[in-house]
């Protein structure tokens, strides 16, 4: 039997120990798991408690069974669910029954969502979508995930490519009729209209579509400055626990740390580096390299200086000279923000503050709320008016581009021929096909499935 003909199983809900737990099964054998297990097939979409025994009789546990017969599931297979007990022992005897069935086995990761998909429960838009729902930081990223996952680009995508075939139908209809005098005429303007409308609608979604790709991804800040400035210490500030060891000693930081924090809603991965200084310590010099590089890539870098004794500017930076610290935003280039540590110990505290800089206490926690409300700021910037937007991924831009060029494409090759217009039109329905799945995608579902966990 071929794999995606087989029953699947696997456990759907968080690792054990755990008060509840929940085994999923899918496949034509489902209804025979659950009549092997409970001794009956239960009313459809009802809960029902049931005594589970396996092959030998032997009880395994006192649970709640479910039964979802296709196309009518999740899955648009049969579905089986056992809630139980959520007990390592307890798995491992239902795992070990269900096993023991025919043709049944044990799920891969994302194999319950791609059977969705494949059975047209949900398109690849939405599938993404629940990809990344189940990755979701941040109450954003969360809101975000779940547009996409209840169709909020797939329906738009589906409304575009009818349109695209109405229009097309229009176009082919014209050259079928070519020898009946005005008819192709009045063939020819509503689809052009039509073909233009709809490269003016996708045109505005791809022009707001980089705020929601980044929502995605997150935001990444770099704390860079010379070595026992303090930077250890603000990122334990910033993490609100004891994530890097702080040492007076410079260059105990070796290795780059990063924790991932949720600011109002936000995604941000802050790094804590090692300090920029001149080394003759070869293990320091491949931190100090490491440093240099996740800084440059960073969306914004907290350079950090000591209050007792600033850095000299003009020496060298750990920043390229395309990219040198300017104080100010500019999103052609890095941003770096500085900052000033240890202000607690100079006198006249925060008075001598060079402009664009920030004052704090990293130890005492002394303008570190100010500093996390400049970080807000610079993250709404950032990532903008992402709410609604419909493109989250680059493979989603890429076809929804490869769509508008060849609507634009069309409406230019109008005049010179309406079979080349038309070939550009089903050119266009395709790239839109492919977005949702619906035509030659089996090289991109791997790339996207295998990201799924075990059991979903």
């Amino acid at each position: 039997m071929h794999p995606r003909d087989q029953t699947i199983f696997a456990l759907s809900s968080g690792r054990p120990p755990s008060a509840i737990a929940v085994v999923r099964v899918s496949g034509s054998q489902a209804g025979a798991v659950l009549t092997a297990l409970t001794g009956q097939l239960p009313a459809p979409r009802q809960a029902n408690r049931r005594l589970l025994r396996d092959a030998a009789g032997q009880p395994i546990d006192d649970s709640v069974v479910l039964w979802f017969p296709g196309p009518a599931s999740a899955t648009g297979e049969d579905v089986a669910e056992f809630h139980v007990h959520g007990g390592r022992a307890v798995l491992a005897a239902l795992i070990a029954a269900i096993s023991k069935i025919q043709n049944t086995r044990a799920a891969e990761a994302g194999e319950f969502t791609r059977r969705a998909f494949e059975n047209g429960k949900l398109d690849l838009t939405e599938a993404e979508g629940l990809d990344d729902l189940i990755h979701a930081d941040t109450d954003r990223q969360r809101r975000q995930a779940l547009r996409q996952l209840q169709g909020l680009l797939g329906n738009r995508a589906r409304d575009w490519r009818e349109r695209i075939i109405e229009a097309s139908a229009l176009i082919e209809a014209g050259i079928d009729f070519s020898d009946e005098g005005d008819v192709p005429a009045e063939l020819m303007a509503p689809a052009v209209k039509a073909i233009r409308a709809l490269h003016d609608e996708i045109t505005e979604v791809l022009a707001a579509q980089g705020h929601a790709e980044r929502l995605r991804d997150g935001m990444v800040v770099a704390i860079a400055g010379p070595p026992n400035v303090g930077k250890s210490t603000l990122m334990n500030q910033l993490a609100r626990r004891e994530v890097a060891i702080v040492s007076p000693h410079a260059g105990t930081t070796r290795d780059v740390i990063e924790v991932q924090l949720d600011l109002d809603g936000y995604p941000v991965t802050v790094i804590d580096t090692a300090g920029i200084r001149e080394t003759e310590d070869p293990v320091e010099q491949e931190g100090v390299r490491r440093a240099r590089a996740r800084a440059e890539d960073a969306d914004l870098v907290l350079w950090l200086e000591d209050g007792d004794h600033p850095a000299d500017r003009s020496k060298a930076s750990p920043i390229p000279t395309r990219k040198r610290p300017s104080g100010e935003i500019d999103f052609r280039g890095l941003t770096v923000l500085h900052v000033r540590n240890k202000i607690d110990l100079v006198a006249g505290e925060g008075t001598d503050l060079a402009e664009g800089q920030i004052g704090i206490s990293a130890s005492r926690g002394f303008g570190v709320p100010e500093l996390v409300n400049l970080l807000v700021g610079f993250a709404a910037t950032f990532f903008g008016e992402s709410e609604g937007a419909l493109v989250t991924r680059a493979r989603q831009r890429e076809l929804l581009y490869r769509a508008s060029d060849s609507l634009h494409r069309s409406l230019e090759l109008v005049e010179e021929g309406e079979e080349l217009a038309a070939e550009e039109l089903r050119a266009a329905a395709y790239a839109l096909g492919r977005l949702l799945g619906r035509v030659d995608v089996e090289d991109v579902l791997g790339a996207i499935f295998q990201k799924f966990c075990i059991g979903k």
